[in-house]
């Protein structure tokens, strides 16, 4: 038989919301249960965030050092050891678990760390292994997974997802990626730069759909510049293995040495809507994420869904049961961390009784990071022509920036939005060297409602990065000193 427990809050998931959550309500006075499942710290600590770009990091070095010889530097033939790569990237990933686990086991006698599958099983009643815990307040925070799509014999084969492709103990000969959205970028030039043939089998006509073509456009530049390809337009509609006997012969990738050969047991043959046959040694299926909530009891619990098995949740995270909220990725909204921990300040003001924001005002940044990185806030030109609002549009080669031609990270564009009436940025978009760096030179300009103008008589360092960001607004005519 089951035995019931009472806490002040339940929180099911220790995510980049659920923790410092967890923390801060306990802090406050309340008796607070966080349960996880699976390994502390949720996507961003155990197989996201902080995995993808440690590795990212390696295969910068290597393409760096790869391609020095722009710069007059020479390095001779340039080794990854691909198991030293991974090893790297695991021991970061325990050192941020440890993290998570050291400050959950520091919230005193009012925290409780309980681990185990919670499903709920009544309204506001959650069990584990047995075990029924009640709260007034449930917070759901349990994430999402990769979304697997329905391709012919794909069940049949050992395809990988963005968590698998990173535990690899070799290198890919020849990496299919299906999906031309964030993660099949970011992986797909991971993957390319420590070694492997890439190819990104995108079904729209272009990467990173939801920008401007002539975002997009810059980051496909910079891609099939560094041998990635790109097939566009064309879904797939089987995968299968075929025997060792007909794999066709390894090419040279990325200018490295021959890469391992494959660990499975024959070539993939990936055969497209358009007839075509793609061949590879793996296949990474990047085509979205889906939220945890299949086996999380929400029919139980009264909690609604939409149709994409998201929690259905209010400006202020209430689901549809009184004293349920959720936050983080398996709500419908942008599946970032640092939205899920912004998610955590709104709640914890709405759960202690103060002010709080609403979800929709708030600015969500975002940034790919590829190389360029590919960074924005706010509206894009396409999203602002959809709405009816007229905008002064600023556009800058990012090429035409002094230290990116001094340092030749040269590829990329800036563009600005500008309401021609109040003189404050709508929106911005920047592909570039350390683009996730200079968006937020917008976004703070934009928190504050504060006029572009700031920009234009700001006094901007030179040679910076920075400095492209002034050039480029002062190309709107009326900002313009010619």
């Amino acid at each position: 038989m089951s035995t019931h427990t009472r806490d002040d809050v339940i929180i099911i998931g220790t995510g980049q919301a659920g923790v410092p959550l967890a923390t801060r309500l306990a802090a406050a006075g309340l008796r607070v249960r966080i349960i996880e499942r699976g390994a502390a710290g949720g996507t961003c600590s155990n197989t996201g965030c902080t995995p993808t770009k440690t590795m990212i990091a390696s295969a910068r070095a290597a393409h760096v050092a790869r391609t020095a010889h722009r710069l007059g530097v020479s390095t001779g033939e340039v080794a990854v050891d691909f198991p030293a790569v991974v090893a790297r990237k695991n021991e970061m990933v325990a050192r941020w678990r440890h993290g998570v686990e050291r400050r959950l086991a520091s919230g005193g006698d009012r925290l409780t760390f309980t681990r185990g599958h919670a499903r709920l099983v009544a309204e506001r009643t959650v069990e584990v292994a047995g075990e029924r815990f009640e709260a007034d307040r449930v917070v759901i925070d349990v994430g999402a997974r990769a979304a697997i799509p329905a391709v012919a014999g794909l069940d049949a084969i050992p395809y990988l997802d963005s968590t698998r492709l990173l535990d690899l103990d070799q290198l890919p000969r020849h990496l299919l990626v299906l999906g031309g959205g964030y993660i099949g970028c970011e992986l797909g030039q991971l993957m390319r730069r420590l070694g492997a043939e890439v190819t990104i089998v995108n079904q729209r006509e272009r990467l990173l759909p939801r920008e401007d073509p002539d975002v997009s456009e810059a980051l496909e530049v910079a891609l099939r510049t560094e041998g990635i390809g790109l097939a566009h337009g064309s879904g797939a509609v089987r995968i299968e293995m075929q025997p060792d006997a007909e794999r066709n012969a390894p090419r040279e990738a990325a200018g490295a040495a021959e890469a391992p050969r494959s660990a499975t047991a024959g070539e993939l043959a990936l055969t497209l809507t358009s007839g075509e046959i793609i061949r590879g040694s793996h296949l990474l299926v990047a085509t979205g994420r889906r939220p945890n909530t299949d086996d999380l009891g929400c029919a139980e619990g009264g909690i609604a869904l939409d149709a994409g098995g998201h929690v259905r949740v209010d400006e202020h995270y209430q689901t549809s049961i009184p004293g349920v909220f959720a936050v983080g990725d398996c709500t419908d909204g942008p599946q970032f961390t640092h939205t899920a921990w912004d998610d955590h300040r709104v709640l914890f003001d709405l759960l202690t009784g103060r002010p709080a924001r609403a979800r929709s005002q708030r600015l969500v940044p975002f940034t790919v990071f590829t190389d360029p990185q590919v960074a924005g806030v706010g509206l894009s030109e396409r999203q602002a022509h959809a709405q009816g609002i007229h905008a002064d549009v600023a556009t800058l080669p990012f090429g035409n920036i002094a230290r990116a031609i001094e340092t030749d990270e040269t590829a990329g564009i800036v563009k600005v939005l500008v309401d021609p009436s109040s003189e404050r940025i709508l929106g911005a978009r920047i592909v570039g060297a350390d683009a996730g760096e200079l968006i937020h030179v917008f976004l703070v300009l934009m928190q504050a409602g504060a006029s572009v103008r700031a920009i234009v008589d700001a006094e901007f360092v030179h040679p910076a990065f920075a400095e492209g960001l002034q050039t480029a607004v002062m190309r709107l005519p009326r900002y313009s000193l010619s």
